[in-house]
């Protein structure tokens, strides 16, 4: 068997990246029940893409985007303008994403990625908290991924508000502002806010209850990449390219 030598592949390799796949919107109307996130390449910039929730299949992608105002609304007005319409969309709660998500589309509805809200919340809680607010949150928060159904969702809800009985009106009047405490007031606000986009996918299965399907792929991509970090500008977009086209999933 005749081998190929490394001078052929590189002129293969070249020519390929000089092209560009042809982008396929198809899919995207029937898509209803998608997920969105984003990772970063090189600060502030990065991938980002949009997947089917049910196939687990990558919608678009694009590189060099910011996860700010102005290129999330570009990005969502492309995929509204080549016929996407979801009905619901996980993301990570992005104040920026949520905004435009609505603008674009009023009607979505927005899950909160459970696994986002756990990790940032347990981060600011502490491993070993000493106060008993923090700990009694921390221990509702270590249930979240846990909930399942109707029941543990209404146990999971009624279980922050007694939290929030009990040591709410003692926090808000506190004038401690020391950064330990300052982090329980983050994490108590952070879940107030989350509460009521946090249990969309019990009603409907078909919602993502995280966005761990995008992260998992994100994770393969960069991996892949690192075997190519010496490509030019123009070849590094083209590589990202070709690789969410043949490799969608």
């Amino acid at each position: 068997m005749k081998r190929t030598s490394q001078s052929t592949i590189r002129r293969v390799v070249s020519y390929w990246l000089k092209q560009v796949p042809d982008q396929n919107y198809n899919e995207l109307s029937g898509s209803k029940h998608i997920i969105l996130d984003g990772t970063f390449l090189k600060r502030p910039r990065g991938i980002y893409a949009v997947m089917d929730s049910e196939t687990h299949k990558l919608l678009y992608a694009a590189v060099n985007v910011r996860e700010s105002a102005n290129d999330l609304l570009d990005f969502y007005s492309k995929l509204s303008q080549a016929g996407l319409c979801p009905e619901s969309a996980t993301t990570d709660g992005n104040t920026a994403q949520i905004k435009q998500l609505r603008l674009i589309w009023p009607e979505i509805k927005l899950q909160r990625c459970i696994v986002h809200v756990q990790r940032q919340g347990l981060s600011w809680l502490r491993r070993n908290p000493k106060r008993t607010d923090a700990k009694h949150l921390r221990e509702l928060l270590l249930k979240l991924t846990e909930v399942k159904t109707k029941e543990e969702s209404q146990r999971f809800i009624e279980g922050f508000y007694a939290w929030e009985n009990r040591f709410g009106t003692g926090i808000e009047s506190s004038p401690n502002r020391g950064w330990v405490f300052s982090d329980i007031i983050r994490a108590r606000s952070m879940l107030m806010k989350a509460l009521p986009n946090l249990f969309h996918y019990i009603d409907n299965p078909k919602i993502a209850r995280s966005t761990n399907a995008l992260e998992g792929y994100f994770s393969r991509v960069k991996e892949h990449y690192r075997l190519h970090r010496g490509l030019s500008k123009r070849n590094k977009k083209n590589y990202f390219k070709w690789y969410f086209f043949l490799k969608p999933k």
